[in-house]
């Protein structure tokens, strides 16, 4: 029943968040934002671009990894698909067993984070991120 309010709401919340994201990472994979290659596709296509969406992290692993620690509303999660916030590493998780080289042909790299923006107040998850990019030394 809720579902179109949910997922309109989300969709919002994740363009405020890839707007922020994308100052301050070096690579993030939106349509919704006109940085990305597709960006005239999209919204020729789409009203909404969903609450999923993947960025890196120049540190590999170890950053990545500093950065899910850092975080304290956002929750970390191997699924994503939620109403809440929730953030994973594929290659840790989700692509674990695809071999390395299949993995990096695919664009999973070992920086890459995997974002579902849920209901929460943007303002609210982008200060959780703000500083958690901070700690990770971002």
């Amino acid at each position: 029943e809720t579902l179109d309010l949910r997922i309109r709401r989300q969709s919002a919340n994740a363009l405020e968040v890839g707007r922020f994201l994308e100052g301050r990472v070096p690579r993030i994979n939106f349509p919704a934002l006109p940085s990305h290659p597709q960006h005239n596709l999209f919204t020729r296509q789409m009203d909404a671009a969903g609450p999923i969406f993947s960025f890196e992290v120049e540190g590999g692993r170890s950053q990545a990894h500093a950065l899910l620690d850092a975080l304290e509303l956002i929750d970390i999660s191997n699924n994503i698909g939620d109403s809440r916030s929730l953030m994973t590493h594929p290659s840790s998780t989700t692509h674990y067993g695809v071999a390395e080289e299949k993995r990096i042909e695919m664009g999973v790299t070992e920086g890459m984070l995997r974002l579902n923006v849920g209901l929460e107040d943007p303002e609210d998850l982008i200060t959780d991120l703000d500083q958690a990019l901070g700690r990770a030394g971002l």
